[in-house]
């Protein structure tokens, strides 16, 4: 409770300083941490910890354990958002973009890559994850299939974004060539963010990049979008249906599902921790 009240007092003093600097915020309401502490208790979890703020709605009898197995401190988000701002010595920026491995950047820091159907939300995600650095340049369009490329985002020398084509509905004709190469060939991949609409749950496209994933071998995690859209019994039904099967159906994919909404920024703070942490920026001081 301490650690709480001292964090919202310098975060107090942090929002002060951001409203007066377009560059280090978004202007949507709590993209910044610092401006997330100032929420009441409850309001904050559900923010931060959007699964345990679920706890809630489910019966006595659920076993929530999987829902703390990435239980960072206040403190480690705190640090953790750091490399997601700017500053003159920390660039973070669009790359490059590739339609085949053999036009993909060479690089050696670590990476993490977003996949998902067409139209699940993935570049509203990205956007809010580097709400932070507003001159990024992710294009985000009502149409679905609006990414026909692997485009490549460098978060200073800390590490590098992958967006990659969505699946499904109008998906690019050589997204299997495009996709499965890069899983398979990119040495430097850390983990893969497979994202799944909170709306609709699994679909068949889902399964098979599913199977896709654990042929392979990659690591992944399960992202659950859209959280804002979805009612509560919906979204509690879904949840646990997706923890569950990553459970017992799965070899390579981390226990723990992410939802996250990329309007209201709940669960984005906590992903961000989870991304800085598996590409090695990020030793835990509490978990």
């Amino acid at each position: 409770m301490l650690q709480l009240q001292r964090m919202r007092r310098l975060a107090g003093a942090n929002c002060l300083l951001q409203r007066h600097s377009a560059t280090w915020r978004s202007s949507t309401k709590n993209a910044s941490f610092s401006e997330v502490l100032q929420l009441e208790d409850k309001k904050l979890t559900g923010v931060v910890f959007p699964l345990q703020g679920l706890e809630k709605y489910l019966a006595p009898n659920v076993n929530t354990t999987s829902f703390r197995t990435f239980n960072p401190g206040l403190d480690d988000i705190h640090r953790a958002e750091a490399l997601f701002k700017p500053s003159g010595k920390h660039v973070i920026d669009y790359f490059s973009s590739a339609v085949r491995m053999d036009h993909a950047p060479q690089l050696s820091q670590p990476e993490v890559c977003f996949v998902g159907r067409s139209n699940v939300g993935k570049s509203s995600l990205i956007k809010a994850l580097f709400s932070l650095a507003p001159n990024v340049d992710v294009r985000v369009s009502k149409t679905p299939g609006h990414t026909k490329k692997m485009n490549f985002f460098k978060v200073g020398k800390y590490f590098t974004l992958v967006d990659m084509p969505g699946y499904g509905y109008r998906a690019p004709q050589d997204f299997a060539d495009m996709v499965e190469a890069y899983l398979q060939e990119r040495q430097n991949l850390k983990r893969t963010f497979l994202l799944v609409d909170s709306l609709v749950g699994f679909q068949k496209a889902d399964h098979i990049a599913i199977e896709m994933l654990e042929e392979f071998g990659i690591p992944y995690v399960f992202v659950l979008t859209k959280m804002d859209k979805a009612p509560k019994g919906l979204l509690v039904k879904n949840v646990l249906e997706i923890q569950d099967f990553a459970e017992k159906h799965t070899q390579g994919c981390f226990p723990q599902l992410f939802p996250v909404s990329s309007i209201e920024y709940s669960g984005i703070h906590l992903l961000r921790c989870f991304i800085a942490h598996v590409t090695g920026n990020l030793p835990m001081m509490n978990s």
